[in-house]
Order: C-alpha cells, then sequence, then structure tokens
C-alpha cells in the first residue's frame, strides 16, 4: 500500500480512484493532480514507484489536505460560533446550516424521533 499524506492508499484501485481517499481530494481535483505529476490515471497504485509517489507528494503540497483542512473547517466553524451568526446557532443545535427543511427530513442530524401519540381521555 502506498502512503500519501499519512494515508493508506489501497493498492487495487487506480490512482485517479485512490487518491480520492485523501480528505480534501475529491472527483474534480484528481485530474489536475495527475497532470501535475505526470503520471497515467489508469496505472494501479501497487505499480507505482517510488520516484512516481514522490511527483505525487510534490504535486499535493499545492492542495491543502487531510489535517490542516479538518483544522481549518473546525475553526470556520467555531468562528461562525462564537460570532452568535445563525449558521453557528444551527451547527451548535446539531441541525442543518444551508437551509434544508426539518419537519420531513434530516434525520442523519437529528436522529431518529420517537412518535408522541395522543392520550385517552378518560371519563
Amino acid at each position: 500500500m502506498a502512503r500519501i499524506a499519512g494515508v493508506e492508499i489501497p493498492d487495487k484501485k487506480r490512482v485517479d480512484i485512490g487518491l480520492t481517499y485523501l480528505y480534501g481530494i475529491g472527483r474534480s481535483n484528481v485530474g489536475s493532480l495527475i497532470e501535475a505529476s505526470g503520471l497515467d490515471a489508469n496505472k494501479r497504485v501497487k505499480d507505482l514507484t517510488e520516484e512516481e509517489v514522490g511527483k505525487i507528494l510534490k504535486a499535493l503540497e499545492k492542495f491543502v489536505v487531510e489535517g490542516d483542512l479538518r483544522q481549518e473547517v473546525n475553526q470556520n466553524v467555531r468562528r461562525l460560533e462564537e460570532i452568535g451568526s445563525y449558521r453557528g446557532l444551527r451547527h451548535r443545535r446539531g441541525l442543518p446550516a444551508r437551509g434544508q427543511r426539518t419537519r420531513h427530513n434530516a434525520r442523519t442530524k437529528r436522529g431518529k424521533r420517537k412518535t408522541v401519540g395522543t392520550s385517552k381521555k378518560e371519563k
């Protein structure tokens, strides 16, 4: 397994798919990353040489990935919470922050709810 930016990239994957295992590198960024390193995207990770892995690492220096990106995102959320913005309040309460409805959806953010029925009227 190739280790790039502290992440083990699976051997059997193609290089362009394997690089998406890095936090901050998606399908749209992979093209420019492979172009900058001058590699073949169809090559498997297990077939990469140390020199080619070095080229990928050199091309990755342009991107903010893994720990640095996670830290930056967390700081942005913390800043929103501290200034008391609407988005910060939504983050603090664990609700969707980008305008989605919560009446019917947002189960992943809100969690599964228990149905509360009405009590029968006593005579």
